[in-house]
């Protein structure tokens, strides 16, 4: 993996676990997420959040391990 992609996959996993939170935490406050319970919207939107956050940790998971391996073959 080159060193460039392995920083697009850095960047691209942060977005998600960045932008991800704040909207969990405007849906969680909206009058429809709770009627004596959680509602189907706040779980559907739960649900969406905590997958792109998933995904989004992997990416910069393999990002890092990318630019790990970078550094690695750049000093050998």
């Amino acid at each position: 993996m080159s060193r460039r992609l392995a920083v697009f996959l850095v960047v691209a996993g942060l977005w998600p676990l960045l932008v991800w939170p704040n909207f969990v935490r405007v849906v969680a406050t909206d009058e429809r997420a709770f009627d004596d319970g959680p509602t189907a919207y706040l779980l559907v939107h739960l649900g969406l959040a905590v997958t792109s956050m998933a995904l989004g940790a992997a990416l910069v998971w393999l990002g890092v391990r990318g630019l790990r391996r970078a550094g690695r073959s750049a000093r050998a």
